[in-house]
């Protein structure tokens, strides 16, 4: 029984260390194309080698995101934001502006990925750029970041939090944040550390570009999405939306340091979070088109144009 026992310890050991090769290995190719953004450059600065195109990045995330291929995520035509993520990998996004038969159209921020083990919350954000692309599909300005952690859905298991260990959704610097965020997660999540919210707001690359953002860009609107609760959550101004496709208005909280919390309650800009039902499972194909249809629809009847907020600083 010691030698089964010592045999059987050995091949643990060995299992374990292959796996942190493999996993080595994986972060490795993941970062190879994006070792050149390893600092964001200054606005003059002079490049001392050439970007490598969006497509390098595709394998490692594609690999990851269920109904997403190669070629999906190329034709995406991402670019990097300038920020990186604590490992390196640049925060990727696109600018696809209305066509020219809506001037001054309203701004929509659409985010993907805030957890990194919400996969489908980053694919089907893939499936609406292509939407996006057909002609006369572009009825308002949207600026869309469907992997904004790429540490959580890149690690070797994917996970909720970035590579600090911070959920990104509970980081925004919501009122009285360095109170009530640290006694919230202490008392009602009894020290979750997949909902550590930091010791400080923004204190995360990622955060911080996305509260950076709705700083600059001042979108009119914010669309989140997320899974497993399959439900539509909404914080802000205007009248929620009942459905989209067959994910019904189900509140699901306000939490300190929330993404919702920060822009829809805070900041007076309305913050739609679209709950997926499941996170590696997508919805079919024509779910995802009504999601998308009955999403526009909603916009377009309840976003003013300009929203109040557009002016705000």
């Amino acid at each position: 029984m010691l030698v089964q026992y010592r045999l059987n310890t050995v091949s643990l050991t060995r299992s374990a260390f292959c796996l942190r090769l493999l996993a080595a290995a994986a972060m490795q190719a993941a970062l190879a194309a994006t070792h050149v953004y390893a600092a964001a450059p200054a606005a003059n600065a002079t490049p001392t080698k050439t970007a490598q195109p969006v497509t390098d990045w595709c394998p490692a995330l594609t690999a990851r995101l269920p109904k997403v291929s190669v070629a999906d995520c190329r034709n995406a035509q991402l670019k990097p934001t300038g920020v990186n993520s604590l490992n390196g990998f640049p925060v990727l996004f696109r600018d696809m502006p209305a066509d020219a038969r809506h001037p001054g159209a309203i701004r929509v921020l659409l985010l993907g990925g805030i957890h990194g083990d919400e996969q489908t919350a980053s694919s089907i954000v893939f499936k609406w750029m292509e939407l996006l692309q057909r002609p006369g599909a572009a009825e308002f300005n949207w600026r869309v970041a469907p992997v904004v952690n790429p540490d959580g859905l890149l690690a070797v298991k994917a996970k909720r939090v970035n590579a600090r260990g911070i959920d990104l959704n509970r980081n925004f610097p919501t009122p009285n944040w360095e109170k009530e965020a640290p006694a919230y997660w202490a008392r009602v999540t009894r020290k979750d550390p997949r909902r550590f919210p930091g010791k400080k707001p923004v204190s995360e690359p990622e955060s911080r570009w996305v509260y950076d953002t709705i700083e600059h860009y001042k979108p009119d609107v914010i669309i989140s999405v997320h899974a497993p609760f399959g439900v539509l959550d909404f914080d802000g101004p205007t009248d929620p939306p009942t459905r989209f496709g067959r994910l019904v208005y189900n509140r699901v909280g306000i939490y300190p340091g929330s993404l919702g919390n920060y822009s829809g309650i805070h900041k007076d800009i309305p913050v739609v979070t679209i709950e997926l039902p499941h996170a590696l499972t997508m919805p079919s194909d024509a779910e995802v088109q009504r999601i998308w249809t009955d999403m526009q629809k909603w916009i377009r009847q309840h976003i003013a144009t300009p929203l109040k907020t557009a002016g705000k600083s």
